[in-house]
Parts: C-alpha cells; sequence; structure tokens
C-alpha cells in the first residue's frame, strides 16, 4: 500500500487527467479521500466529485479499458514510475481532424483491436476517413476529447466533445507555428529532393490558417467553375479520399508510420517498395504517386493525406494565389486515370 500522497501521484505520467490518478489512486491503494484532498489543496469533496465522475465513465468500453491498463500498470510494479508511452501527437491530431469534420463520429466494437472514423458522404452513404489503433482510441476517451451517447451499445459511436476541439484548435495552432517557421523558403515545381525538408517527417501535416476543418477536396467540390459545374467533381472526390484511406490503412499495423515518404516523391524508393506485400495500402500508395509523378505526387501527398489547405500548399511551393487548386485538379484527374487503368487490369486478371 502506498502511503505517501506525493509518491502515488508521481507514478503517473502527466498526460493522465488528475481525476483519473485521483480515481485510481484512491480504488487500487485505499489512500483515504481526504489524503488526496490535503496533497492537492482543494476540499475532499472536490476529489469525491471526481471519483464518482470516472466510475460513472466506466461503462465506456474505450474509457474503460484505459482505467483498466493503468490499473494493471500499478500492479506490477508497485513502487516504480509507470512507463506508459502516449500515441504521437502527429497521430492524436490526425484523428481528431477527421472527427472535427460535419458528421464525423468514431465507431468501436468491444472485440476489436481498431476503431474506424466515419462520415456522411455527399451520397448518403457512410464513408471511411480515418483507421486508427485502440490504443489511441483510449487515449482520446481518456482525455475526454470523445464521448458517446450509448456507451452501452455493441457498436459504440463517439463524436468529438467540446474539449476535443479545444485540443484540436491548440495543437493546430501548434503545428502551424511550427510549419511557418519550416517553410520560409519557396519550393518550385519540379523534381527536387526533399530529404532535407523537415515538414515531410512524419505521416501528417497541416492546413494553413483559416482553412476549414474538413477535407480541402471536400471544400473544393462545393465551388463552382465559370459554367456553374462543381470544381471538383465527385469521381475526382473520391479518388482523393481513396489515396487518403490507403494512407491511413499503410499507417496502422504495416509499419509506415516512420515510413520516409520523400523517397517515393524523389523516385528514390530502393528496396522499401519489393519488401511490401503486393496489394498493401503502403504500396497502393506507392503505386499512385508513382504514377502521378514528382510534382503532382506533391500536390495529391499533401492535399489529400496530409490535409493541408490551399493557402499552405502554395506558400510552400512558391506559387500564386489560387494556382494550387488547378494543379490538384490535374493530380486528381490523373489520379482517377490511374485507379480506373487498375480496375481494368482487376478485371481481365478475373
Amino acid at each position: 500500500m502506498i502511503h505517501e500522497p506525493y509518491a502515488a501521484l508521481a507514478r503517473f505520467p502527466a498526460w493522465v487527467p488528475a481525476e483519473v490518478r485521483n480515481y485510481l489512486i484512491h480504488t487500487e491503494t485505499g489512500l483515504p479521500l481526504r489524503s488526496l484532498a490535503r496533497t492537492q489543496g482543494v476540499h475532499a469533496s472536490t476529489v469525491l466529485r471526481q471519483v464518482r465522475r470516472i466510475e460513472g465513465r466506466r461503462d465506456d468500453p474505450l474509457f474503460d479499458a484505459g482505467l483498466k491498463l493503468l490499473s494493471e500498470a500499478l500492479a506490477k510494479a508497485p513502487d516504480a514510475p509507470l512507463d506508459l508511452p502516449r500515441p504521437e501527437t502527429e497521430d492524436i491530431l490526425r484523428v481528431l481532424r477527421r472527427l472535427g469534420e460535419p458528421g464525423a463520429i468514431l465507431a468501436f466494437a468491444r472485440d476489436m483491436d481498431q476503431a474506424v472514423v466515419v462520415r456522411d458522404s455527399p451520397e448518403g452513404s457512410a464513408a471511411r476517413t480515418a483507421t486508427l489503433e485502440r490504443g489511441l482510441a483510449v487515449t482520446l476517451a481518456m482525455q475526454d476529447w470523445i464521448a458517446s451517447d450509448d456507451p452501452l451499445a455493441r457498436v459504440v459511436r463517439y463524436r468529438i466533445s467540446q474539449a476535443g476541439r479545444m485540443a484540436l484548435r491548440d495543437m493546430t495552432a501548434r503545428s502551424e507555428n511550427r510549419a511557418r517557421a519550416m517553410a520560409e523558403a519557396p519550393t518550385p515545381f519540379r523534381h527536387r529532393d526533399l530529404s532535407d525538408d523537415p515538414t515531410w517527417q512524419g505521416a501528417t501535416q497541416q492546413r494553413g490558417r483559416g482553412a476549414p476543418m474538413e477535407s480541402p477536396l471536400i471544400g473544393l467540390a462545393r465551388r463552382r467553375d465559370k459554367d456553374g459545374r462543381p470544381f471538383l467533381s465527385r469521381d475526382m472526390v473520391r479518388a482523393g479520399e481513396r489515396l487518403r484511406e490507403d494512407f491511413e490503412l499503410a499507417h496502422v499495423g504495416q509499419g509506415a508510420a516512420g515510413f520516409d515518404w520523400t523517397r517515393a516523391l524523389t523516385g528514390v524508393i530502393d528496396g522499401s517498395r519489393a519488401s511490401q506485400e503486393p496489394g498493401s495500402a503502403k504500396a497502393r500508395v506507392l503505386d499512385a504517386l508513382d504514377f502521378l509523378g514528382p510534382g503532382l505526387a506533391d500536390v495529391a501527398l499533401r492535399t489529400c493525406c496530409f490535409l493541408e489547405g490551399m493557402e499552405m500548399l502554395e506558400k510552400r511551393m512558391g506559387w500564386s494565389a489560387r494556382s494550387g487548386k488547378v494543379v490538384l485538379r490535374i493530380a486528381l484527374q490523373r489520379l482517377l486515370l490511374h485507379y480506373a487503368t487498375q480496375s481494368a487490369e482487376s478485371r481481365k486478371i478475373g
């Protein structure tokens, strides 16, 4: 049993919410609520309300899974700090950004190792926009960034909470500040080696300031050209979303989280491509980037996969205003041709 409140609180990683720490220390070690309250300089009734709130959330399968994980860690190492890694900020931001889109929900089944984010498509069907590991979903629930109205359902549906939206705004602002510091030099529209560009390290980049909380493709699809037709057709949007979905899947259980995508853009893929199983999500993304070629691949990956807005894209590439969307449309037209060619080849094989 832990007798020193300060030592008990210090065992938890900083990202574990204070009320969760209080609940586990009280329930797992038997430390009285008054001792916890004196340690933190609050009234005992405050800690009691925290404990009751956490107990009321144990019907949530993701939240309860997080509590069990922390409880097991406490039992295994009674006196040592809990070495529990937190998911990468880029992965958290990637999922929160998708959940921030209109009509987006996170769906999770209790017996599954993964969760998915889906969003209503213009046709009325549900389109999958992100796939995430169970541990990342647990982190979102523990931070109170997602919430469910029916936690007892067989497939629990979560929506981003107000706390989640605040966290999304803060993370996006910090990421944009870093991106601006890294993007002082313009990028010409030509084949070039991006291996020294820090903004390409990692799986996700951010939109420009003021960009909507949804995919740039959705926003451009609402615009009309001079003839009154949508600037991006539904088929183009589907092609971009298909590339993004493969990109998301490649980062879940397929070893692509640390993959250097700059090598794909510059054509220096060496043996990494051959080691992939034919038809894997990572191989499909690489095939699409190869088909697009340098330049168009830059635009497709930044916009469709990294969800970077037009303003930030044009600044990075050194283009004039409103030119990025034209190049993006060309990239999506070619991407659509790539997927149509693949479908034709599949029919021939069958």
